[in-house]
């Protein structure tokens, strides 16, 4: 029989700033796609593009869910987790977020010839389902007195909305140029990724056995405690690249220097051997 559970014990402030944490986590990844995307070198491309997804992975995916679940407790069972799933889950967020990111960006060179908006199938649908997978990494790492049970419906629903999430979060990081209108695309990649959050928590149920042993593990504010601050340190440093990286016309300007200082030398050096 489902025992008693709750996801907001800790009061609605939970969920606010876990919302909040993946608006900023998302609006800062959005930034460093921005710059993927007009960076005049693949070897800066590719830097910004682990950038973007430490930023929207790491921290507006996974920080998100370990801050939500701070309102999951379950009466009469302590709640514990555990390191070695936690660990996996944030590998798992973040590099399926390049993944995707890699694929839209044209970084994959299996799919360098495909159309755009294939890229864009393959890498949303990659990249939602390792979300999901993120969260119910997330979800196993969970340790109660007795069993943890999902709901293949939920489960199903927020694969979906997974998908559906990283396929608006794909277009987006391709399509938003300004910064005022990374606003509202970092708004609604966080609607999305908090409705995956709760749409799979709704389906978890539990099953108190008493003979059970108490749950061993670490507790959730142990493990929020150093991934909050890890994760604000991160957000401050990518912030201050953004802060000191030229706009995207000094860039352009400057490689067209390169070019031309380039193509005098080269015309130096044929008048020389002629």
């Amino acid at each position: 029989m489902s025992h008693e559970l709750h996801h907001f014990s800790m009061g609605m402030w939970v969920f606010v700033l876990a919302w909040l944490t993946s608006v900023i986590g998302s609006y800062v990844g959005l930034s460093c796609a921005h710059r993927a995307n007009h960076a005049p070198t693949r070897a800066l491309r590719m830097r910004w593009t682990v950038l973007a997804s430490i930023s929207i992975g790491s921290v507006g995916i996974w920080l998100m869910h370990f801050i939500g679940m701070m309102g999951f407790t379950v009466p009469g069972s302590s709640v514990r987790y555990g390191l070695a799933e936690t660990l996996v889950s944030v590998v798992l967020a973040g590099g399926a977020t390049w993944f995707g990111l890699s694929i839209v960006g044209n970084d994959a060179p299996w799919m360098a010839n495909a159309p755009q908006w294939i890229r864009l199938v393959v890498g949303g649908g990659v990249m939602g389902c390792a979300a999901a997978a993120m969260h119910y990494t997330g979800m196993a790492a969970v340790r109660v007195q007795g069993e943890l049970v999902q709901d293949t419906t939920f489960v199903a629903a927020s694969v979906a909305i997974g998908v559906a999430a990283s396929l608006v979060a794909l277009a987006l990081s391709q399509r938003v140029a300004s910064s005022l209108m990374r606003v509202p695309a970092a708004l609604l990649m966080a609607c999305a990724v908090v409705a995956l959050h709760y749409t799979g928590m709704a389906g978890v149920s539990v099953i108190i056995d008493p003979a059970a042993p108490a749950p061993s593990g670490m507790t959730v504010m142990s493990l929020m405690f150093p991934g909050f601050i890890v994760g604000l340190g991160v957000l401050v440093v990518l912030v201050i690249l953004l802060l000191a990286a030229p706009s995207d016309d000094d860039m352009l300007r400057e490689f067209q220097i390169a070019d031309w200082s380039e193509s005098v030398d080269s015309r130096g050096v044929k008048s020389e051997m002629s």
